[in-house]
């Protein structure tokens, strides 16, 4: 039988090598290796654990350990949410301080020549949190519209086609505001000043710009179709862009109305945006420009061009011209071709 000395050592030894045990048991828990490989978790607002563990499922070694650190170090109770970048290698305690923190890898979000703040919308929501409905509620708040010089038929112009950074997790209002704030950022006072050369506003610039947009793909052409316009526009003329027209027909019989000729019979289309009847410019831009249009606009050619026609020996460019005589010529010939194609709508 032990005596009372040999009781105690036995009992002190068990309890070192218990204490060594669950030691080693909360301290795997804690700090062993757990995150498999780089992982990009997007974690939505109002989040719970559960939702977390579901994203972590396939990535961690251990999902249980995982909770229970999360659990000890109350993540549970605050839950950011973002997009973050997780390193492989992570254990429970870098993976939990990390996400606890907040720290967000950005959204490189990028759009350009969307047709309509609907097809805006979609765009965005594709790439941040916020669903596309509440993006157009935002896009069409009467209220932010007309506290900043704008309308529903130029909100559109707001959006500066480019790509930027921001969380992931950012809200309608908060993406309406960034966009706001690059706009302001992007009229700098030069481009202002050389929108009063042109003797047009911010707005008219922006609806010129996307005439311009639609009437050439190719960039290089851009300050030439954009000096002829404004020849006409300095003149009074009726700028005569068929844009114009098919975006009157589209607006009239639907956006999935296919146009591959305009007819003489469409240049009648009773539209503020026909301008073939109206001489003023639309009132709002037809699509969205991107920065190489605007800035045709404001650093256009400087010719003596009023007329052209698209251009069948270069295709996608034009046949530009000085006399109606010639513009005539010109666009005979393309006529001709289009029917010879058989394209008769």
């Amino acid at each position: 039988m032990l005596d009372k000395k040999k009781l105690i050592t036995f009992i002190a030894i068990a309890g070192v090598i218990l204490s060594v045990f669950v030691g080693y048991h909360y301290y795997s828990k804690i700090y062993a290796k757990n995150l498999t490989s780089d992982f990009i978790i997007y974690i939505p607002t109002n989040a719970t654990l559960a939702d977390v563990k579901e994203q972590l499922k396939d990535e961690l070694l251990n999902l249980d350990d995982f909770e229970w650190v999360a659990q000890k170090k109350k993540y549970n109770t605050r839950i950011r949410a973002g997009k973050f970048q997780l390193k492989a290698g992570m254990n429970n305690n870098e993976l939990v301080n990390f996400l606890r923190s907040g720290r967000q890898t950005t959204v490189n979000l990028t759009f350009n020549n969307q047709h309509s703040l609907e097809d805006l919308a979609g765009r965005i929501a594709s790439q941040l949190e916020a669903d596309s409905l509440s993006l157009l509620t935002a896009f069409k708040d009467e209220s932010f519209l007309q506290k900043n010089g704008f309308t529903k038929a130029t909100a559109l112009s707001m959006y500066i086609p480019n790509s930027y950074d921001l969380y992931w997790n950012t809200d309608a209002e908060g993406f309406r505001a960034k966009m706001f704030k690059e706009y302001n950022t992007f009229w700098n006072a030069n481009r202002i000043s050389k929108a009063q050369q042109q003797k047009l506003t911010i707005e008219e610039v922006s609806i010129l710009a996307s005439i311009v947009q639609k009437e050439t793909a190719i960039t290089s052409e851009r300050p030439i179709v954009a000096g002829l316009y404004l020849n006409r526009f300095h003149k009074k003329w009726p700028l005569q862009a068929d844009p114009t027209v098919i975006f009157s027909i589209k607006e009239k019989y639907g956006q999935d109305t296919i146009i591959k000729r305009v007819l003489l019979k469409d240049l009648k289309i009773d539209s503020p945006y026909n301008t073939y009847k109206n001489v003023s410019l639309p009132p709002g831009p037809i699509a969205m420009p991107d920065i190489s249009s605007i800035d045709a606009v404001l650093n256009p050619a400087n010719h003596d061009y009023f007329y052209m026609c698209a251009s069948i020996e270069k295709f996608g460019s034009h046949a530009f011209a000085k006399s109606l005589r010639q513009h005539n010529k010109n666009a005979r010939k393309y006529q001709k071709w289009l029917s010879k194609q058989g394209v008769n709508r």
